[in-house]
């Protein structure tokens, strides 16, 4: 049986990160595109603080029966590996689409660097002989809010 000290130190726990997640997104600090998933874990871990007889049988369910209040931090380290994956691929996606907006500064400035030069041509085809416009049109283009871009 999970003792009641247990219960409730990690009912507290539970609480504060559900307040703490509220009021982030209320102070505009933290998308509701990621504090859904902070929400869930916050609420799943109340609930499994307070239903004590639900935590018991979930750990014997799971082979735990030294400490059943293991499952909690093991929900806990679960959650913390879906989130840093979560991380990593809008990390990855962000990454790319900087590697293009780089790309497209580069071309403007040599744009803009051929206009101050005085060289008409050289401003009309991108600074090269047609190859930065031939590169653009050949690649696959990817939508970022609502505007496409070519990605790398």
């Amino acid at each position: 049986m999970t003792p009641v000290r247990i219960s409730i130190a990690a009912s507290i726990a539970s609480l504060v990160l559900i307040l703490v997640v509220l009021e982030l997104i209320r102070g505009r600090r933290l998308k509701e595109r990621y504090a859904l998933l902070w929400l869930v874990t916050g609420v799943v871990l109340l609930v499994l603080s307070l239903w004590r007889e639900g935590l018991n049988t979930i750990a014997g369910w799971l082979g735990v029966s030294g400490y059943p209040p293991a499952i909690l931090f093991a929900a806990a380290t679960l959650f913390i590996i879906v989130v840093l994956l979560h991380y990593s691929t809008v990390l990855s996606e962000l990454h790319d689409q900087n590697v293009v907006l780089a790309q497209r500064l580069a071309l403007l400035e040599e744009r803009l660097q051929a206009l101050s030069t005085g060289s008409p041509s050289a401003a009309r085809s991108g600074g090269t002989e047609g190859s930065a416009s031939e590169a653009e049109s050949t690649s696959s283009e990817t939508t970022y809010s609502g505007r496409p871009f070519a990605s790398s």
